[in-house]
């Protein structure tokens, strides 16, 4: 049995398995091989937004602009090529930000690692156009925080969001903040962890050594080294139930890069992401035919969490549109909870013992006092739960 026959694709609509089968032609003979059955009853203004909705667009029209005449109408290979200058320019913008940032960062002895941007298009697409990029996600260590923070301020940058803590709880809680330049209109999300906690995950110090340099510019532009980027992309695309396809063709070109698979199957068993990681490959595998190597098998536990993901899929789930639709906000609770180790599960649910802001909000006391919300947690949350009820 094929792999594609072990995922239920049926409710998937069939402009998204246009745009898949799209992706995964490389030359132009397969796109040309491609059966005219497959652009039938298409809903062309929904294929634009399928496309836009998964931020594939770029890479899109590249595969668009080689198939034959007559088979995509013309109103659409023109919104692709708008959208395709239009983030070609956003792109270099960034670029430009990038290169400053890095040089800004590295005269204040600031170590600075960049996880996602330009510097990640052009290593795993050749071209800073072909893929999307609404901001600059960099990663430096906790110590130099509030060093960075001030350093950002002073060059223009606006806190945008503000965290709300008790007992320093945003240390692990949230993983970063955001910045935004009003006059540039760039966004910075600065991080001190890659991913939202209790989970575990490789320390920084442990990032920088394996860290790599990007050949995107002159100036030295450094980011995670192949098995950490797998970790982070798979960590991120599982944790937004990879409702954009753009994270999953992410994975589909890291792979075809220089992974040493067993370090990495160690990286992500030591760090709990297991789970995730073989998700993200076998869905990789049935969607873009990605080679799976032997070092990575697939089991029947990759195939349930690979068809709960199909889901997201099926219906164009915007998980950043709050407030979501109850259902799907319980489906992906559920969701993210199965892809737990028992590990993860454990400290998942211990952290709910930790004092919430929620907390201090509802019974203010002085800070001196705060250890006391570790025995009052229990009552606090029930009387939270009353309120509510209350009101509803």
């Amino acid at each position: 049995m094929s792999r594609a026959t072990t995922l239920q694709l049926a409710n998937v609509p069939k402009e998204v398995h246009l745009i898949l089968q799209l992706l995964k032609s490389d030359k132009q003979q397969d796109i040309h091989a491609l059966s005219r059955s497959s652009f039938e009853d298409i809903d062309w203004n929904l294929f634009i937004k399928q496309s836009l909705h998964h931020r594939v667009y770029p890479l899109l029209y590249s595969k668009v602009k080689m198939v034959e005449s007559g088979r995509i109408p013309k109103f659409v290979k023109e919104k692709l090529c708008f959208e395709y200058k239009r983030n070609t320019f956003q792109m270099l913008q960034l670029s430009g930000e990038m290169d400053w940032m890095s040089r800004l960062f590295s005269s204040n002895e600031i170590r600075l690692l960049f996880l996602k941007g330009p510097m990640l298009s052009h290593e795993l697409y050749g071209d800073v156009s072909l893929r999307t990029s609404g901001d600059l996600d960099v990663m430096i260590s906790i110590e130099d925080l509030q060093k960075a923070e001030h350093l950002l301020a002073s060059h223009g940058y606006q806190k945008d969001d503000y965290i709300e803590t008790v007992l320093e709880d945003w240390k692990w809680r949230h993983h970063h903040v955001t910045y935004y330049h009003p006059r540039k209109k760039v966004k910075i999300e600065l991080h001190w962890r890659l991913n939202p906690g209790p989970c575990k995950e490789p320390g920084f110090e442990h990032l920088w050594k394996r860290k790599e340099v990007s050949s995107i510019s002159k100036t030295p532009i450094y980011m995670l080294g192949k098995e950490d980027l797998f970790l982070f992309l798979a960590a991120h695309g599982a944790r937004h139930g990879w409702s954009r396809l753009r994270w999953l063709v992410d994975v589909d070109r890291l792979v075809d890069q220089s992974i040493d698979w067993k370090t990495l199957k160690r990286l992500l068993i030591h760090n709990h992401f297991h789970l995730a990681g073989a998700q993200a490959l076998y869905l990789s595998s049935v969607l873009l035919e990605t080679p799976v190597p032997l070092e990575m098998p697939v089991n029947k536990r990759s195939r349930v969490l690979a068809q709960q993901a199909i889901f997201y899929l099926e219906s164009m789930i915007n998980l950043h549109s709050e407030p979501l639709p109850q259902e799907v906000a319980d489906y992906h609770k559920r969701h993210l909870f199965s892809l737990m180790s028992w590990n993860q599960k454990f400290f998942f649910i211990l952290s709910f013992l930790y004092p919430y802001p929620e907390d201090a909000e509802l019974l203010p006391l002085p800070k001196r006092l705060h250890f006391l919300y570790f025995p009052l947690r229990p009552f606090l949350w029930g009387w939270r739960k009353t309120r509510k009820h209350a009101i509803t």
